[in-house]
């Protein structure tokens, strides 16, 4: 933890990631959507698997979502895309009432702010016990296909909700998802994996823990710091 983090007294909004922050990510369920869409990056461009993933993970870092790159290099359609990456089985999701009663129990408006669709968001909240948890589910649609980490989808989200970033908290698994949060003067969490965490589709810098002044704070149990916030 920073030395200098912030409490969370003041906090009126409480902004949630989905992928790999509201469930465990060593659940894999996002690796599920992840061969999916190397897959789908094979269909476009006609590249066999390996080189595929490579382009895939270039494009994830460098345009904040594969999609996102797939848009503006080969000017895909985002519907295609969103409904055929999301064709999963959602079951490796377990039930977490623990977490569901932490969150309800924080004192504001909660809401998620998720690079992914609705659909999936809504089928992940099923899965946990919490479909009727958050006011709002931001998606990549209501980004108009910009995405985190660009500054461009935190505006627009802090607009549409009247959002007051220095009364407003956000949790997320990538730490530069988090540095425009921390410019405008959210408190950030960085929600990781358990200690020793590794797999084949997840690349080290997917896992970084970044020691730099845009995360606050950072967890292994997201219940847990919710229940004992600083």
């Amino acid at each position: 933890m920073n030395t200098s983090a912030p409490r969370f007294d003041h906090v009126t909004d409480w902004v949630f990631d989905l992928d790999n922050t509201l469930y465990p990510r060593e659940c894999n369920l996002f690796a599920q959507v992840d061969i999916r869409i190397t897959h789908y990056v094979m269909d476009v461009t006609k590249l066999e698997f390996d080189a595929a993933r490579t382009l895939q993970k270039q494009y994830y870092r460098d345009f904040g979502t594969t999609l996102n790159g797939l848009m503006i290099q080969h000017q895909i359609d985002p519907d295609h895309f969103l409904n055929t990456v999301h064709a999963i089985d959602y079951t490796p999701v377990m039930p977490h009432p623990e977490l569901i009663a932490a969150i309800r129990d924080l004192p504001g408006r909660k809401l998620i702010l998720t690079n992914g669709d609705t659909g999936h968001a809504r089928s992940v909240l099923r899965q946990l016990g919490g479909d009727d948890l958050f006011e709002h589910v931001h998606d990549i649609r209501a980004m108009t296909f910009v995405p985190k980490p660009h500054r461009e989808a935190y505006d627009g989200f802090f607009a549409r909700y009247d959002i007051d970033p220095s009364r407003a908290a956000m949790f997320d698994d990538l730490e530069k998802n988090l540095v425009v949060p921390h410019e405008t003067g959210m408190a950030t969490v960085q929600v990781v994996a358990g200690e020793g965490f590794v797999h084949e589709q997840v690349e080290a810098w997917e896992l970084d823990q970044a020691a730099g002044p845009h995360v606050h704070h950072v967890t292994a149990d997201l219940a847990g710091f919710l229940r004992n916030l600083p």
